[in-house]
């Protein structure tokens, strides 16, 4: 007998109670990072999705594309201005943002699931004034922050079976405003009307890491602050625990973050005793099944 044969029964046997604990949970996903330029990991992420849309959990994949968007604009000549390091999105630059996301990018994401077997549909938060913004900073143009939430066109797609995949463009209280939304902003937004079981923010980096550089695998919110203010937590790990803890007061059961460049990422956080980032977590859990990893007793 194929020991690789073996081996893949007793993993499967093994995620038995991951498979039980996630049945019909809803777990948002922030796809991103350099991850959405490799067409095999592209490829990869979409048959985790598929696969856990087969086993019965409600998957919900919310994208952004940083790079895309910056090589549109130098395609097109459009020269960028930053403010302490962000972009100011203009009128100008804003059409070229929702081209991309909700074009180029969202129907890439969107055409790899359906590829791998999956019922995948694409809409931006303007769809159905899914996601209303205001601005966020004036001094940052059209850059959006949700004040304004309506998720039942989510709801209907899974229900009906379908993987909603979402650009972070939104809509404003104006007619005709179009906003460009931050990825985790947006991916949080979603999780927290959604009540979603799971916020998964897959990033280019291991986790959250303490002084000495380890991953910290369970954090309460009130650790989160602690390593923000001490500094453990610094630069663009701070907005992503942020949009953690946001996420957590919203609703959410935990928040995940995890690196996307490691293969099947998804499915070590979700169907693993190991896990794969820093899970962050306000409440206790309501099961406790055998074999959960340390801190992560129960959905």
């Amino acid at each position: 007998m194929n020991r690789d044969w073996i081996a893949t029964a007793r993993t499967l046997s093994e995620a038995l109670p991951y498979l039980q604990r996630y049945s019909g949970a809803v777990v948002v996903v922030k796809f991103g990072g350099n991850a959405m330029g490799d067409d095999d990991a592209m490829a990869e992420f979409a048959r985790d999705i598929v696969l856990m849309k087969q086993v019965g959990m409600n998957p919900v994949v919310c994208h952004g594309g940083g790079p895309m968007i910056n090589d549109l604009l130098d395609r097109l000549g459009i020269e960028s201005r930053f403010v302490r390091g962000k972009r100011v999105t203009t009128k100008e630059t804003v059409e070229v943002v929702e081209m991309v996301l909700s074009g180029l990018v969202n129907k890439r994401i969107v055409q790899a699931i359906n590829d791998a077997g999956g019922r995948a549909v694409g809409i931006s938060g303007k769809d159905d004034d899914m996601m209303v913004c205001e601005v966020d900073d004036p001094e940052l143009g059209f850059v959006g922050r949700p004040v304004e939430m309506n998720v039942q066109i989510i709801r209907d797609l899974y229900g009906a079976g379908m993987i909603p995949v979402i650009a972070p463009v939104a809509t404003g209280m104006e007619d005709n405003e179009t906003f460009n939304v931050n990825g985790d902003t947006a991916a949080g937004a979603i999780a927290g009307a959604l009540q979603a079981d799971r916020l998964l923010l897959l990033t280019d980096v291991s986790g959250v890491k303490d002084a000495s550089g380890e991953v910290v695998t369970a954090l309460h919110p009130d650790q989160v602050r602690a390593m923000i203010a001490d500094g453990q937590i610094a630069g663009g790990m701070i907005p992503k625990t942020e949009t953690a803890l946001k996420a957590l007061e919203d609703g959410v059961r935990a928040v995940v973050i995890l690196d996307g460049r490691v293969p099947n990422a998804c499915l070590l956080e979700l169907f693993t005793e190991h896990g794969a980032g820093s899970l962050i977590r306000t409440t206790e859990p309501r099961v406790k099944p055998r074999g959960l990893r340390q801190g992560d007793t129960g959905l």
